[in-house]
């Protein structure tokens, strides 16, 4: 920075007496600011800094992490790798990218972009040296909200326009230019990015945030970085974590990486309580109107186990809170967990500099695990309630199914919790003290389906990344049922390595199974119509959950878009709907929503979600076809586009009431009762033979997003699945009689059973035409 000239006392009097005489000026540091020939100017834009600059200054001088800051940088010159170890609220995903951005534009380093996960100005400062040219940081989060609200906070933070300077990048949606040098983004994006440049050549320093909360991307991530340091010796890698998984990344990486330790905050008082774990959901929302009756100041942090108990919380408190007295203030539920609600960074809305609410109210926020961390725009807490529970979702290889398992939160979240309302607030943890919490969480790589892990990793030894050390190895079942799949879906070659069918699948932003069904769709001409369900079942779903006592109302709403072929029909004629009514001048969107108990929001990713699928198959060259949705050839090749991908997941009603069987894993299942089946079947019976996405143990073990088939064109889509991979059952057995008393079956059959016959060559050649999707 320049140096600042000398000045006469008689100057500076007059300086601070024309800054401070505005009203609007209160924002002005203590400290007089120097104008003049020597001005301090922004070495990101070339500007002056703003009064705001020196302000926004004081506040990270006073974080934890400020004292690590030259230690930091002394350390990161003479080292490849670096451990940043220390709680939330330290200030560490505010600040350190920008040291990384200071060391990769110095002039004796080549490779200027930072991509780091919660460390992103200091970073951005070093990057933007004026010896060097590239000083891009980029920072990974594991939640777009948090991507967008640290992206909105350190564009304040370093005096800059958000989408200039700094920018952020998250599924559907970016901001940033040329001159960016600065991004956010999700540690899935990098993964994608790694497609395009597998050695990160583009970054000369790379910070993994939150390695605590092992996400599958980060412990890829992890697991690739240190084969990629091998192979690029210039490249700086931090990692931010708790001090609970420091040891196991020393044990991974190696004792003599260095690890710079922050100071821990004071933990607040802690008041532990018996509550059953079956009563803990109401006991919780007692608790919380307790403490508005004490008309104790401060917010109140409650944790709970799911999204589905935040929104059900949610419900109840504003409901309650319309009956509290006026003279207790007003109480105002606020959710902030992953996936749902604001930003951090719009927490600030009708609060002061600090968080500090200004108008006669107390704020409720409502969250759920790995949502600890959004909390660091937030200085207003004085109270939190953490129920000490999490529902994670389970995959289930042997079963091709989810489930959600109640389970104690990890040491490290229950220590991250104490510490948000500082030493003057209360922390009440609704178990006992005694409880033994996990020390870590479980990775999810252990609970997760594997198939896009192997999809990638196998993509990544196409570009020479052949090895990927994890630090948790994955479930060897998971890995040997994800390569099956691959396999079944024409992924892989005979080596195993992937197939130009494979290469493609893997550019699409879907689920194996459902890019497979979107290939298949151009050879059944029916993309327009694959392309709309693929992305109404990648957003979230479009069904609100109906209010109380109203459940026969929404569904009477919802009936007029269902479709008699199924609910994937269905999921169409509710984007058309919705996409029609874009275009109606005379009521708007949102209002037509509401009218038929729709997710406006769920409808509108899904719109972002196609028009970006429709991109990519344009930028790969796949020609996408005119719609001819509601004709019987249309609806045919729709059944099966989708049996190209999903034959794997095919059920029979053994009993003609909704007791269906699930040919692949041998286990029976119903029908969801939000599927359109589930709704009529009093009326017209359940479909023999059905297509279905999803199967889920919770519940009663249902079936999700369920259409009719033909068994014969079930036969006829996965022949070779048929007869060699389907498990034998009375079901199967069925399904042979039905092929014995087709000739044309019969023939199909022989032909592809007659492997060693002289016919051989034109047999695997119809077999291959049957197997795989062939691109026209």
């Amino acid at each position: 920075m320049a140096e600042r000239s000398t000045m006469s006392e008689q100057d500076k009097h007059l300086m601070e007496k024309e800054i401070c005489s505005d009203s609007e000026t209160a924002d002005c540091v203590e400290e007089a600011f120097v104008f003049g020939e020597d001005l301090e100017l922004n070495r990101f834009d070339g500007l002056p800094f703003s009064s705001r600059y020196y302000k926004l200054l004081q506040e990270r001088q006073s974080l934890p992490v400020w004292k690590a800051r030259e230690e930091f940088l002394d350390i990161l010159v003479n080292n490849r790798l670096v451990i940043v170890s220390g709680t939330t609220r330290t200030g560490k995903s505010t600040q350190i990218p920008q040291w990384c951005a200071e060391f990769c534009l110095s002039a004796q380093y080549q490779h200027g972009v930072v991509v780091s996960t919660q460390i992103p100005q200091w970073c951005a400062e070093f990057c933007l040296s004026a010896q060097y040219q590239h000083g891009v940081v980029v920072s990974t989060q594991i939640h777009s909200q948090q991507a967008v609200g640290l992206a909105l906070r350190v564009a304040d933070e370093m005096d800059v326009n958000i989408g200039h300077e700094v920018g952020y990048t998250i599924p559907l949606e970016t901001c940033c230019s040329t001159d960016t040098v600065l991004r956010f983004c999700t540690d899935a994006l990098l993964l994608r990015e790694m497609m395009s440049d597998p050695m990160l050549e583009h970054y000369g320093a790379i910070v993994i945030d939150q390695a605590h909360e092992r996400t599958v991307s980060t412990d890829i991530l992890l697991g690739l970085l240190q084969d990629i340091l091998v192979h690029r010796p210039d490249l700086r890698v931090v990692i931010l974590t708790v001090s609970s998984m420091t040891d196991r990344l020393l044990a991974h990486y190696g004792s003599n990486v260095p690890v710079v330790s922050l100071e821990a905050l004071c933990p607040a008082e802690v008041v532990y309580s018996n509550c059953s774990s079956k009563d803990y959901f109401y006991s919780a929302l007692r608790l919380v109107l307790e403490i508005h009756r004490t008309k104790e100041e401060g917010d109140v942090v409650l944790f709970l186990a799911s999204a589905q108990e935040v929104v059900c919380a949610r419900a109840i408190l504003q409901r309650e809170g319309t009956r509290l007295g006026a003279d207790l203030g007003e109480l105002v539920p606020v959710v902030l967990c992953p996936g749902q609600g604001r930003t951090p960074s719009l927490l600030g809305e009708g609060t002061g500099s600090r968080g500090t609410v200004t108008t006669r109210c107390r704020r409720v926020f409502l969250s759920t695990s790995q949502g600890e961390d959004m909390f660091w725009a937030v200085d207003s807490v004085n109270f939190v309630i953490d129920v000490g529970l999490e529902k994670r979702h389970v995959y289930h290889p042997r079963l091709r199914a989810n489930s959600e398992v109640l389970r104690s939160i990890s040491r490290y979240q229950a220590d991250i919790r104490k510490q948000l309302t500082g030493p003057t607030g209360k922390c009440f943890c609704l178990y006992p003290e005694e409880r033994v919490l996990p020390v870590e969480t479980s990775p999810q790589i252990l609970d997760a389906n594997l198939t896009f892990t192997i999809l990638f990793l196998k993509r990544m030894e196409i570009a020479g990344l052949r090895h990927c050390d994890f630090i948790t190895r994955p479930d060897p079942e998971g890995l040997m049922q994800s390569l099956e799949e691959l396999d079944y879906l024409a992924a892989l070659d005979d080596d195993g390595n992937l197939s130009e069918i494979g290469i493609i699948i893997s550019e699409l932003p879907l689920d194996a199974q459902m890019a497979k069904a979107l290939l298949a769709s151009f050879e059944f001409d029916c993309v327009n119509e694959v392309v709309t369900i693929a992305a109404m079942l990648s957003a979230p779903s479009c069904f609100l959950e109906p209010p109380v006592g109203r459940t026969q109302e929404v569904q009477q709403c919802h009936r007029k878009f269902r479709h008699p072929e199924g609910d994937h029909f269905t999921l169409i004629n509710i984007y058309n709907a919705f996409k029609y009514s874009q275009r109606e001048t005379y009521f708007s969107v949102e209002k037509w929503c509401q009218d038929y108990h729709l997710n406006h929001r769920a409808l509108q990713t899904a719109d972002a979600i196609r028009s970006e699928l429709t991109d990519i198959l344009k930028r790969i060259e796949l020609p996408i076809s005119e719609t001819s949705f509601g004709t019987k050839t249309n609806t045919l090749n729709i059944k099966r586009a989708l049996l190209a991908g999903f034959f794997m997941q095919i059920a029979r009603d053994v009993d003609g009431s909704g007791n269906y069987f699930m040919l692949t894993n041998r286990h029976m299942a119903q029908v969801h009762p939000a599927s359109s089946y589930g709704a009529k079947a009093h009326q017209l019976g359940f479909p023999e033979w059905v297509l279905f996405h999803e199967y889920t143990l919770s519940g009663n073990h249902g079936i999700r997003t369920v259409s009719e088939i033909s068994p014969a064109v079930f036969i006829q889509t996965a022949p070779q699945y048929f007869y060699y991979n389907l498990p034998p059952s009375e079901s199967k057995d069925l399904l042979q009689h039905i092929l014995d008393r087709d000739g044309s079956g019969r023939q199909d059959k022989q032909q592809t059973l007659t492997i060693n016959s002289k016919a051989d060559k034109d047999c695997s050649t119809v077999a291959q035409s049957y197997d795989r999707c062939v691109l026209q």
